[in-house]
């Protein structure tokens, strides 16, 4: 039994996941909202946390502690009792070992016990002379004043089994949020370290190379290039997290080794890669509007930034909301494009256009257009170019007026044994044979 449920201690420390300061609110608020005691202790049954206007343990609770032998069998009560309770995921109602009724709210993190919020010391029901003979019973060899200790029983408070589960169940919603609320601060930190490291590594490599130069022509630290500037544009653009990431983690260890230790300054330049990288949506097509709250609301949090490290944080994460946004309208723009590059074909028809033309006529590359274009229409540019010329002749030959060799020309097509070829695989006859039928 002791065995198991120290595996399930975790290492991980409730301070490392949320403020203390925080904690001790929480507690505060508890206890004038209820008149119970609430405090936290940490996975070995240690007091961590109390609320500051209020004893954390009652007269009862004080003599029972007076002895190192008691402490201890309070703190392993707690521990166990957390542990009980993480296991059947829900409040753990008991009687502790110098016989008071005792609830406790596991806190948990991916299953590791690091500790419980623990509330009681009350009765559930009216004491008999049974009761005070349990009560002797079980804190005999505790070495206590046994009528003092009875005087200090009668003293509590006697709270009905709905208070206690009620109190009980408020109390566990409560450790769930503090674990939950502390685990997204914890990753976020971690993220941050994560972050950090890889601009150390970044910083160091480019010194390494930078004094190399520096030997061979003393050339001096510049900042970003505007080419690098691009490349993170189009990655955003693009949708692609992991090559925007590395442009931007470049680019940021430029900015820190240039500004080493001017908050001010890195600040600046962070705000210029924010005006910078919230052009790739646009670009990419994504409608302004839809984009105007979010660029207030990076600006907000932007303001409230203190730090270097917080800084390079939220840029990350501000690249990753510009690309999410992106992808949100990517079918809409899609569309759009298609639209587009409809319009060009049909109204370019007649000339010798290419995939090139097309892709510059949207703004896009020639495969990033082809691909759009056969997601879209099931069919390539080329092929829809045809279409259209086609459509268009089989117009002009309902005209007598126009002979084959004229439709061909007119169309685009030079050689009219190539056009003539083209329109049979599309309509099964040859253009003579659709006038004919026409006429």
């Amino acid at each position: 039994m002791q065995q198991g449920f120290i595996n399930k201690v975790s290492v991980l420390k409730l301070q490392e996941i949320t403020e203390i300061n925080i904690l001790k609110q929480i507690l505060f608020s508890f206890t004038k909202a209820t008149g119970l005691r609430a405090f936290i202790v940490d996975s070995q049954g240690e007091l961590l946390v109390k609320p500051d206007d209020k004893e954390e343990y009652c007269e009862f609770c004080h003599l029972v502690r007076a002895t190192q032998n008691g402490v201890f069998k309070c703190k392993r009560s707690y521990t166990r009792a957390g542990i009980e309770a993480s296991k059947y995921g829900k409040p753990y109602i008991f009687r502790c070992h110098a016989g008071l009724i005792v609830w406790a709210a596991p806190l948990l993190v991916d299953e590791d016990f690091l500790g419980a919020i623990v509330c009681g010391q009350v009765l559930m029901w009216e004491p008999e002379d049974f009761f005070w003979e349990e009560i002797e019973d079980m804190t005999r060899g505790l070495g206590l004043e046994v009528k003092l200790l009875i005087d200090y029983a009668k003293k509590l408070e006697v709270l009905s089994a709905q208070r206690v589960q009620a109190a009980a169940d408020l109390l566990f919603l409560v450790a769930n949020h503090v674990t939950k609320t502390g685990m997204i601060t914890l990753k976020q930190r971690r993220a941050i370290s994560e972050q950090q490291a890889k601009l150390g590594e970044e910083i160091r490599a480019r010194k390494i190379l930078e004094e190399a130069f520096k030997k061979i022509d003393n050339l001096s630290v510049r900042g970003y290039s505007l080419e690098k500037e691009q490349e993170l544009v189009c990655q955003v653009r693009k949708g692609d997290k992991s090559a925007a990431y590395r442009v931007l983690n470049e680019i940021l260890a430029e900015i820190l080794q240039r500004y080493s230790g001017d908050t001010k300054e890195v600040k600046a330049r962070i705000l210029q890669l924010l005006v910078i990288i919230s052009r790739a949506p646009v670009e990419g097509g994504v409608v302004l509007k839809t984009l105007l709250p979010l660029n207030l609301q990076y600006v907000e949090e932007f303001t409230q930034l203190d730090t270097i490290e917080d800084l390079c944080h939220w840029i990350v994460h501000v690249t990753q909301g510009f690309i999410d946004s992106m992808e949100e309208g990517k079918d809409v723009r899609n569309s759009q494009v298609v639209q587009k590059a409809g319009y060009f074909i049909r109204s370019n028809y007649r000339k010798k256009i290419t995939v090139e033309d097309v892709a510059k006529a949207v703004f896009l590359s020639p495969c990033h257009i082809s691909k759009i274009f056969k997601q879209e229409l099931d069919c390539t540019i080329i092929e829809f170019l045809t279409k259209v010329r086609i459509e268009e002749a089989k117009k002009l030959l309902h005209d007598p007026k126009y002979s084959v060799i004229q439709v061909a020309d007119d169309l685009g097509f030079k050689d009219p044994g190539y056009f003539t070829k083209v329109f049979k695989k599309h309509e099964g006859i040859t253009p003579s044979q659709y006038r004919e039928n026409a006429l």
